[in-house]
């Protein structure tokens, strides 16, 4: 089928329902956790999206898992936004000198920037119905979790200026609807919409606000897009539209309006006034816990005629956000090495929430320019929130962990190669630090052609008495039960010492084996979410040489759940029980 240009979220939908990928609910269900429990039953299964018309307490139908699957992804956003991108870098590599010829081998992409951009309407469908005051209540914002602490939306669009005029943001912050005119937004650290409230504050002035719910899907993409500060969203968005993004004037003031979009809500957001949001279930499979932010002050409201609302489930991954930004490295790889000299390829692994892991393919052509390009990624905006980055400089699929951690751990050199790094910011999300944004993180090289060791499929070693059940779940990596954090905080550091362990070079120290080894995907979760590098990495031996602290294996890493750590999200015994007793009959079998 013939894409067309998806200008508004009901094209999209037109669109999935011809493919057969939409599934439309007519039974009444409710946003409060049982919308959300529905969701993540269907997407674990790699099921369709979902039309919910019949939500209690809204007159405005629910369109969840949108993009829930690499087909959905492809049918929203195609490959023109991909070939664009690696067109612009191609041309940036070999424009110079400029010549007639190499205008006219670039034609098509100069055409294809004469269509981004911004163009006014007076057609917009966005000014159909205002609210004013708002009311927000009408709206069907989901309680994904029994723990969150309240209704969140989950799909939001976070328009700003920079007060002194310095460009604009468009940011997914969650939003904690509090009354109908007021909710919390949650700007954290190393973001775009963060750094305008924090202008506007210093200047004690109130920052101007629109938040969009649904519109074009590319709307939604350019939002997530982890796009360095001074480059524009809504740019980004006119070129996965393939067109210029329609505008309209608000006729009330404040800010343009995207036309198409499903609800607009405009307010302000006051200097110096916090108020407590959350608890939320978030994307790393756990739950973030309440801290003040500052308040959503809402004066007005649009919306569509008969205007859908999109929404998504945050929790343990995998979840949307997971395919969304599989997609979007993809789309931006081709600019790593433009940005970041050395820098072959990158992967962030959204198993484990994305910061919490990261991998480089880079060049080392002279002694420690890998390291020096670990640094480069670890300084580039989000990716500056990287808790755990490994190098190589291999040929090898960087995509594929257990080929990739095996590789390094054939070269690792554990006295030079493994880089601490305490007292740098963390994400707001990772509670493994010692306090909110503050933790440490971890840069691991494997360099050379040369094996350094050959790693073990077995073990034949011994283990403490406090140790069980060893498994290699990867060649060189045994995986360890032990007792709880709270009966033996020294464990892992007891462990490392271990006669029993030999030469064996790696451990993961963990609560439950079966737990931990059941999948790639559990392994990687467990793994990489649950240990804070100064504080859970342990070795047999360590020795500082100029200012560098040099470890001797065995490695012992300490993923033990630990007391200060949030809870792991779980779905309550009574959501359970009321979303099984309508599954069945509301979703088709192939879907269960």
């Amino acid at each position: 089928m013939k894409k067309e240009k998806l200008q508004d979220l009901r094209g999209f939908i037109d669109l999935l329902k011809e493919d057969g990928d939409l599934l439309v609910i007519e039974e009444e269900v409710d946003p409060y956790l049982e919308i959300a429990e529905i969701h993540r039953r269907v997407i674990s299964r790699g099921g369709p999206a979902l039309l919910f018309t019949n939500v209690k307490g809204s007159d405005f139908p629910v369109v969840t898992n949108l993009f829930g699957t690499s087909n959905r992804l492809e049918l929203a956003f195609g490959g023109k936004p991909k070939q664009f991108v690696r067109d612009i870098v191609n041309l940036a590599e070999t424009a110079m000198p400029l010549t007639a010829k190499k205008i006219w081998a670039n034609r098509s992409l100069v055409g294809d920037c004469m269509k981004l951009g911004l163009k006014k309407t007076k057609r917009a469908p966005i000014l159909e119905n205002c609210q004013q005051p708002a009311e927000l209540c009408k709206l069907p914002m989901l309680t994904s979790w029994h723990s969150d602490g309240g209704p969140f939306v989950t799909l939001p669009l976070v328009y700003t200026e920079h007060p002194d005029g310095h460009g604009h943001n468009l940011g997914m912050y969650r939003i904690q609807r509090f009354d109908d005119t007021t909710t919390g937004i949650h700007w954290q650290i190393h973001k775009g919409g963060g750094y305008h409230y924090f202008e506007a504050e210093k200047q004690n002035k109130p920052l101007p606000v629109t938040l969009y719910i649904g519109g074009p899907p590319a709307l939604i993409l350019s939002a997530i897009a982890p796009l360095p500060e001074d480059l524009p969203e809504l740019m980004l968005a006119s070129l996965v539209i393939g067109d210029k993004l329609k505008m309209a004037t608000d006729p009330l003031g404040s800010h343009d309006l995207v036309a198409n979009a499903e609800f607009a809500i405009k307010g302000v957001v006051p200097p110096h006034l916090r108020r407590p949001e959350g608890p939320f279930g978030d994307h790393y499979g756990y739950n973030s816990l309440q801290h003040d932010y500052p308040v959503f002050q809402v004066s007005h409201l649009y919306h569509r005629n008969n205007a859908i609302y999109p929404a998504t489930v945050v929790g343990r991954p995998r979840q949307e956000d997971y395919f969304i930004g599989d997609y979007l490295q993809e789309m931006l790889s081709p600019l790593f090495p433009l940005v970041m000299k050395g820098v072959r390829e990158l992967k962030t692994f959204g198993e484990t929430g994305f910061h919490c892991l990261a991998a480089a393919r880079v060049t080392d052509r002279y002694p420690r320019e890998a390291f020096a390009c670990g640094l480069r990624i670890l300084g580039e905006g989000q990716l500056s929130l990287t808790k755990f980055l490994i190098i190589t400089d291999g040929d090898i699929d960087i995509t594929d962990f257990g080929a990739l951690w095996c590789h390094v751990l054939e070269r690792v050199k554990w006295d030079r190669d493994l880089f601490v790094f305490a007292n740098v910011s963390q994400d707001t999300l990772d509670y493994t630090g010692p306090a909110v944004n503050k933790g440490s993180k971890a840069l691991m090289m494997g360099l050379g052609e040369e094996k350094l060791r050959t790693l073990s499929h077995e073990f034949t070693g011994t283990l403490p008495a406090e140790c069980r059940k060893p498994k290699v779940y990867l060649p060189g990596t045994l995986v360890v039960e032990g007792t709880s954090y709270v009966e033996n905080q020294e464990l892992g550091a007891q462990l490392a010492c271990w006669d029993g362990l030999g030469d064996w070079p790696f451990v993961l120290l963990v609560d439950n084996v079966e737990e931990a080894t059941c999948s790639m995907q559990e392994f990687l979760w467990t793994f990489f979410t649950r240990f804070e590098p100064a504080n859970d990495i342990h070795a047999s031996a360590t020795n500082v040489r100029r200012f560098h602290i040099g470890l001797r294996g065995p490695i012992v890493i300490d993923c033990r759940m630990k007391p200060w750590y949030t809870d792991v999200l779980e779905v309550d015994q009574a959501t359970k029980d009321l979303v099984d007793e309508k599954f069945e009959r509301i979703i088709p079998k192939r879907y269960r």
